[in-house]
């Protein structure tokens, strides 16, 4: 499935995505878009300020609904109203240390929201593909250097990552008992540690770097030599949209559960991606690790992508050191007062074009 083909597929599909407000849910709209698709989004108002949703003027662009996945009625109605053909959810609660905080609620959103997202796609008749969107933390994490596949074990220990845990068998049931003998073809995908322009998520690494440096702050490192593997959003993103293309297409072998996640070279500590932007950042910078007890967060985590390779064609374009330029020339773009839609488009399209660099 190359660029072409891809775009081909999404001209006039009507689409429903959950989280459009989200980083990764407004990247996914505007692609969306690009391609020619009919979007209709649902999520709550965008959680900061700044926002990706409306830095790049998305509001104005992607029509959608202002509402609570918890709130059934309203999903329910939003779509059953619009009849999509392909259904996108990323709305959640998506931060560990806030699950922390706020255990309940943060089972309530990822859980039962994805049960009220899938209840009102089994009530609504010519639904062709559905992509649930949980983590790499789904996994019972061994602390091993082995990478995670698709058939090992789940878990999650902080109360975030259990939640993702819990959406995977929920998914499974509901293809199981509900969604097949519909015919409508459902996933999850599994994405490795996204980052990206128009990020703002408190307790993140990345945005913590640039609310830090564009202050002239230091950094606080929280975790300095855990590992994870490192991505620009549109990586997993373009697997999204293979994946729901495969599904839509008929093909019931990908109604499976599948890892997006980079090459081993984009697996890297905490420190290292702080080095690599430090030495790229446009002026005086500073790092310093939080000596202070730290709630538990996976040491080691990697993902192994052979399956997506292989049967679906996907593989990483980006390299760790052109994502973390990617990132940054959105971000300094942004600083500079650029038009951040029309930056955004440019970037999806170099992304498209682009092979391994």
């Amino acid at each position: 499935m190359e660029a072409v083909a891809l775009n081909d597929f999404w001209v006039g599909k009507k689409v429903f995505l959950t989280g459009h407000t989200g980083f990764k849910g407004g990247w996914l709209a505007v692609w969306l878009q690009q391609m020619g698709a009919q979007v209709l989004g649902f999520a709550l108002p965008a959680a900061t300020t700044p926002a990706l949703w409306h830095v790049a003027g998305l509001e104005g662009r992607v029509a959608g609904h202002l509402a609570d996945i918890r709130d059934v009625a309203a999903l329910t109605q939003a779509v059953q109203a619009f009849q999509p053909d392909v259904v996108f959810h990323l709305a959640a609660q998506p931060l560990v240390r806030e699950s922390y905080r706020t255990p309940a609620e943060t089972y309530s959103i990822n859980v039962m929201g994805t049960v009220n997202v899938l209840e009102a796609v089994r009530h609504c008749p010519g639904v062709g593909a559905v992509v649930v969107v949980t983590t790499d933390k789904c996994y019972e994490n061994r602390e091993w250097v082995l990478p995670y596949r698709e058939y090992d074990a789940l878990g999650g220990f902080d109360p975030y990552s259990n939640s993702k845990a819990c959406v995977e068998l929920i998914c499974a049931s509901y293809r199981d008992s509900f969604l097949q003998a519909c015919g409508t073809a459902l996933a999850t995908a599994r994405a490795g540690n996204v980052i990206g322009g128009g990020d703002w998520s408190p307790e993140r690494l990345i945005p913590d770097i640039f609310r830090a440096w564009q202050n002239n702050e230091e950094v606080i490192l929280r975790y300095p030599q855990a590992t994870r593997p490192w991505q620009h959003a549109l990586e997993p993103l373009m697997g999204y949209l293979m994946l729901a293309q495969a599904l839509f297409e008929g093909r019931e072998k990908y109604a499976d559960a599948w890892n997006f996640g980079p090459d081993s070279d984009n697996v890297a500590t905490v420190e290292t991606i702080v080095g690599q932007l430090a030495e790229l950042w446009p002026g005086p910078v500073s790092w310093s690790v939080d000596s202070q007890v730290q709630p538990h967060e996976a040491g080691l985590l990697a993902l192994d992508s052979h399956k997506a390779q292989t049967e679906l064609g996907w593989k990483p374009r980006w390299s760790l050191p052109a994502t973390l330029e990617r990132t940054l020339a959105w971000n300094l773009a942004w600083q500079q007062g650029e038009d951040m839609h029309t930056f955004t488009r440019k970037q999806i399209a170099d992304y498209q074009g682009d092979t391994h660099e």
